[in-house]
């Protein structure tokens, strides 16, 4: 989303963008160039014991690759980051700037020593979902592949230590990038991102209905905060006995949302959706009448602003950079508390006139101070900065 939507952008102002990606490659405006750098693609490949046959096993990046994902690794940002100085050195393309997506890569300071100007964009630090994570599961064996799976952080926060130039998207992950990476705060510049508006709008011939939540999340990932809606929903389920959840996400098979789900009798006010469109996603946007985001931490919180853009009335926790998002468009709650978010989700069906207020003031924020156009200018100033810098 962020590739597609800020290339997007920056095109439209007139810069010439190429993105050079991974697996799963971005779906990019037809103007923006696509450079594959194909990996392994181990997590999703049907067999990844085998991936290495038909002589890609002489190739050290990925033997490597494969190796570290057999022993529990993430070991694609390091990898993709050699796979990119591969291609520098042999393709020599000439680049005014190469901006980082948050592979905090070592390539990255393999192409500053040759002479590239570089930049990165951390959207939050990853140190806060091994944290939360953590904190979220009390089987000792998964703590440690946990652990294991997040060691390509000290390669992030060495690299990220030793780029003079970064960015992030609200000034709550200004913060925590400085404290969890111990970087000066004045080192990382804000650049909000963008909702797209156009996209995401309301659709006033489709009726809304009444008592429908919903949510976008992923369903397993603790970070996200469905461990805490999930009882929210059964608390209201009493007071309301035409209440639905429309999730859009996929929980894993027997993981521990499906169990939660079950064990509090809620299988059938709770559906699933996933693999839909954008315009799929707006439909569902539409029939909704409060939308709710539970995370127990976001650096911006896309699915807060897009709910907002869609004018769907919003409860939302006070999750990292949320509340910079919502502003006075939403109900803001103490994360991690379920019975806090039933009472404003309640609160919410019990007032019209404010599900009204609310719906309307989240458009007119996300469309006033969110917009791709507002950021790509801004990355501008910064390019001009970073290239009189390095030069």
């Amino acid at each position: 989303m962020y590739l597609k939507h800020l290339s997007k952008a920056l095109v439209d102002l007139g810069h010439s963008v190429d993105v050079i990606s991974g697996e799963p490659y971005p779906d990019l405006d037809p103007r923006v160039g696509l450079i594959r750098l194909p990996g392994l693609n181990l997590y999703e490949h049907p067999e990844p014991i085998r991936a290495l046959a038909q002589q890609r096993w002489m190739d050290p990046i990925n033997v490597f690759e494969w190796l570290s994902f057999l022993s529990g690794g993430f070991p694609e940002p390091f990898t993709f980051g050699h796979r990119l100085l591969r291609y520098f050195k042999t393709q020599r393309p000439d680049y005014d700037i190469v901006h980082d997506n948050q592979s905090l890569c070592t390539g990255l300071l393999g192409l500053q020593r040759r002479g590239y100007a570089v930049t990165s964009t951390i959207h939050h630090p990853i140190t806060f979902d091994r944290d939360i994570a953590l904190q979220n599961n009390i089987d000792w064996g998964m703590s440690l592949l946990i652990r294991r799976w997040h060691l390509f952080l000290r390669m992030q926060i060495r690299v990220a230590r030793l780029l003079p130039h970064i960015t992030t998207v609200s000034k709550n992950s200004q913060r925590d990038i400085s404290r969890s990476f111990d970087i000066s705060a004045a080192r990382i510049s804000v650049v909000l991102n963008g909702i797209d508006s156009e996209l995401f709008q309301p659709m006033p011939e489709i009726a809304r209905e009444p008592f429908h939540l919903i949510t976008t999340a992923s369903a397993d990932q603790p970070l996200k905060g469905t461990q805490h809606l999930i009882p929210a929903v059964a608390v209201l389920a009493k007071q309301y006995p035409d209440l639905k959840l429309t999730f859009i996400g996929a929980p894993k098979k027997g993981g521990k949302t499906e169990k939660l789900i079950h064990s509090l009798g809620l299988n059938e006010r709770i559906e699933f959706h996933h693999g839909l469109s954008f315009d799929d996603i707006v439909r569902l946007y539409a029939r909704a009448s409060v939308a709710v985001v539970p995370s127990e931490y976001e650096g911006f919180g896309f699915p807060a602003g897009e709910a907002m853009a869609c004018e769907v009335p919003l409860v939302s926790t006070d999750g990292g950079a949320l509340p910079e998002v919502v502003g006075d468009a939403g109900v803001i709650v103490p994360s991690k508390n379920p019975q806090a978010l039933a009472d404003a989700i309640a609160y919410l069906f019990d007032h019209p006139k404010e599900r009204t207020r609310l719906s309307r003031a989240g458009r007119q924020r996300i469309v006033e101070r969110f917009s791709w156009a507002r950021a790509a200018q801004e990355f501008t100033q910064h390019y001009h900065q970073v290239t009189a810098r390095e030069s």
